[in-house]
């Protein structure tokens, strides 16, 4: 018997050791399963955070707004059009108002699509007229314009605003330069020039040293001259802002009114410039 107990010993040391063994072997694959859920618990975090991203993205899109122009009106009828714009850009333009009734059906839906295409393509009121539709492509013009300093005027005061959100140093020298700059916008009227067959009084908007507007707020009236000046002073009108002078062509068949219009537009030019 006492020959048997180091033999008994040594099975229980070997019994010890495999069962330890053992014992280690089955914690292993119970960490690796642990691990690879952790991992798996983490990734969806990930997942979530890189989400936000796109939603700080489309925050940023707010500088999208619409504005809508003055209503010009014309022999046939009123025009206005409205805009989209975002990021200092035209995105969309569209007549709110247009002649209606009869022949002007035709024409308003032959102009109206081709004007709208050339203001988002030009980026400003600087579009040809469409053949046939003159009054209506006048009126749109200046309602298009309108529009145009409208969107000038309300950016500007975000953009003064947005600098009031820094040190209170720059916000106010933003937002005085931002008055500043609309200070400069201003109308002009020129003196009544007289001709053959009634007064023609031109009165112009400048901005920045440029002709932004021309308007006649004098014509002749009455008779044939009524339509005389509805036929010459859109042209008239866009002839001054883009000749940015008053150096434009008479229009034919309007020969006093053209000229009366130029004498009043020199005028209210040189007042500007003073």
């Amino acid at each position: 018997m006492r020959k048997s107990h180091p033999v008994r010993r040594v099975v229980l040391a070997t019994a010890a050791t495999v069962s330890g063994i053992v014992l280690l072997l089955s914690l292993k694959p119970a960490s690796g399963p642990a691990s690879a859920q952790a991992a798996g618990g983490a990734a969806p975090q990930q997942t979530a955070a890189a989400q936000e991203s796109p939603q700080g993205g489309s925050g940023q899109q707010t500088g999208t707004r619409t504005v809508t122009g003055e209503v010009a009106k014309t022999q046939y009828g009123p025009v206005q059009v409205r805009l989209t714009v975002s990021g200092g850009k035209i995105t969309k333009a569209e007549a709110v108002q247009a002649p209606k009734g009869g022949l002007s059906d035709q024409k308003t839906a032959m102009a109206v699509p081709k004007l709208n295409q050339e203001a988002v393509a030009a980026q400003s009121a600087q579009i040809d007229a469409v053949s046939g539709a003159t009054y209506t492509s006048g009126g749109y013009k200046q309602s298009l314009q309108s529009a145009l300093d409208k969107a000038k005027a309300t950016s500007g005061g975000a953009a003064s605003s947005g600098s009031a959100g820094g040190s209170g140093a720059s916000g106010s020298s933003g937002a005085a330069g931002s008055s500043g700059a609309a200070a400069q916008a201003r109308t002009v009227t020129g003196n009544v020039a007289q001709t053959q067959y009634g007064p023609v009084q031109v009165r112009v908007t400048v901005s920045g040293g440029k002709i932004t507007r021309a308007e006649a707020v004098q014509a002749p009236k009455g008779g044939l001259s009524d339509q005389k000046t509805a036929m010459a002073v859109p042209k008239l009108n866009q002839e001054a802002v883009s000749a940015q002078s008053a150096n434009i062509d008479a229009v034919s068949g309007a020969t006093y009114t053209s000229t009366g219009y130029k004498q009043s537009l020199q005028s209210a030019l040189d007042k500007a410039g003073g």
